[in-house]
């Protein structure tokens, strides 16, 4: 997004100057449309300060926001997807995978560690919606049942931040086996009673909501996420009914029993940090 100084742009037009370019200066609200300064919606924690709009962030900033500073140990970085299918759509996807990782320097769409949030020691996972969607594969699937691994046999609170479009459709099958896989893992977590916590952001679809997003002990969603399984396109066309105003929205969950409870972004840490305290009692 680029913003010029209505004053510079005429000097150019006239010859009597160069055209000062003070891109990422201003930035445009994805819902009120208003025009706010990007320093003071970093320093909100990128939420609109007119609206409240919660504008999406990266795995980097999450952490910052939600762990003590230089806590976050990463885990299984590595690991790497292959190409059981040898699928191919435009394009092969290795050269999707390529693109992915190398637009976003991670070698697939989840990042698990370990960290601490006010001092008390819990085991993270975060999507990354850059990296093809966010979409649950095998390497997905396999890190978080790593990550409910470790967090059973260290009895660590377990939190996930959510934001997918679901299966990823280029392993096919072995990207669905990875909803029962999961689930089995956090089966275990469960049984062990050790906390489980998902947080849900903008936008949690498909095989990822209808397994480990929505298998919290406590489910908590950043407000007017849009969470769901299938599109409202494809449900409308699909029950032949006009879907209700805020479908799929988090308001529209909570009012319905499906989440339990919407947290801006600017209390998160301190909401889950007493979620934790007091599953931990």
């Amino acid at each position: 997004m680029k913003w010029f100084r209505k004053d510079a742009a005429q000097d150019t037009a006239q010859g009597k100057g160069k055209l000062k370019n003070v891109e990422g200066m201003w930035i445009k609200c994805q819902s009120c449309r208003a025009i706010v300064y990007r320093k003071e919606i970093e320093k909100n924690l990128m939420v609109c300060l007119k609206c409240g709009y919660h504008f999406p962030i990266s795995i980097n900033e999450r952490i910052d926001i939600l762990l003590d500073p230089g806590t976050f140990h990463e885990w299984d970085a590595d690991l790497a997807p292959g190409d059981p299918l040898v699928f191919t759509d435009t394009k092969p996807y290795p050269q999707r995978l390529v693109a992915s990782q190398q637009k976003t320097g991670r070698k697939d769409a989840l990042v698990i560690g370990e960290g601490q949030m006010h001092g008390r020691c819990l085991v993270v996972g975060l999507f990354d919606f850059r990296f093809m969607g966010g979409s649950m594969g095998a390497v997905v699937g396999e890190k978080i049942c790593r990550a409910a691994d470790r967090a059973l046999e260290a009895r660590l609170p377990f939190l996930l931040v959510t934001t997918s479009g679901g299966a990823r459709m280029q392993e096919g099958i072995f990207s669905l086996m990875q909803m029962a896989k999961t689930s089995a893992a956090l089966a275990r977590l469960d049984e062990a009673r050790i906390p489980f916590i998902t947080l849900l952001t903008d936008p949690t679809f498909g095989g990822v909501t209808a397994s480990v997003a929505m298998l919290g002990d406590v489910i908590m969603a950043e407000p007017k996420a849009l969470i769901g399984f299938a599109g409202p396109r494809v449900i409308e066309q699909t029950i032949k009914q006009r879907l209700p105003e805020g479908f799929q929205r988090a308001e529209f969950l909570l009012n319905h029993g499906l989440i339990d409870c919407i947290v801006n972004r600017l209390q998160m840490k301190e909401s889950i940090s007493r979620v934790l305290m007091h599953l931990a009692s």
